[in-house]
C-alpha cells in the first residue's frame, strides 16, 4: 500500500486491515457513479469484536469514541478496496452512526466523534463530511457501535 493517504496513516501509525466480508445477505460496498456507498462497519480489531454492549451501561463514552475510531478504520478498508486503492478517495461524504446505549444515554455525537475525528486526521479537508449520530437499542453480534458511509470516488 503506496500513496499519500496509506503514508498518512503509517505517520498516525494506524494499518487497514483485510476488507471485512458480508455476514448476512448484502455485500460490503456498493459504488453508483462517483459514490462508494460501505455497509455498516463494527468495532473489529484482528477479527475480533472489541466494543459489545451498551454506552452507559457497560461501556463508557471514551471507549464508545475508541469503538467508533476502529469503525472508521474498517470503513477506509472497504472505500479503499471499492475504489480501487486509497487514493481515489476523494472525500467523505457522510457518516451514520448508530449507538447501542441505555435509554438516558445522550452522548451519541460525541461517541461518533471517534469515526469523524479519524477521517480527518487522515483525509484532512476532505474527511469533513455530513453525520448523522442515533441511538439504537441493540446491533449485530452485540455490537456497540456501527458505522456506514458514502464516500466520493475518481
Amino acid at each position: 500500500m503506496t500513496g499519500r493517504i496509506a503514508q498518512r496513516l503509517a505517520e498516525l501509525g494506524l494499518t487497514l486491515p483485510q476488507p471485512a466480508t458480508a455476514i448476512a445477505n448484502y455485500v460490503p460496498w456498493v459504488v453508483a457513479g462517483s459514490l462508494v456507498f460501505v455497509s455498516g462497519q463494527l468495532p473489529m480489531e484482528n477479527g475480533v469484536l472489541v466494543a459489545k454492549g451498551h454506552l452507559g451501561a457497560n461501556l463508557d463514552k471514551d471507549q464508545g469514541r475508541h469503538a467508533a475510531r476502529l469503525c472508521a478504520v474498517n470503513l477506509l478498508a472497504q472505500a479503499g478496496a471499492a475504489a480501487g486503492g486509497l487514493d481515489n478517495i476523494r472525500r467523505v461524504v457522510r457518516l451514520t452512526a448508530y449507538i447501542a446505549g441505555t435509554p438516558d444515554f445522550t452522548d451519541q455525537s460525541a461517541v461518533a466523534n471517534g469515526a469523524s475525528d479519524l477521517m480527518v486526521e487522515v483525509l484532512g479537508e476532505a474527511g469533513r463530511h455530513a453525520r448523522v449520530a442515533v441511538g439504537v437499542a441493540s446491533l449485530p453480534l452485540g455490537a456497540a457501535v456501527e458505522i456506514e458511509g458514502v464516500f466520493e470516488i475518481g
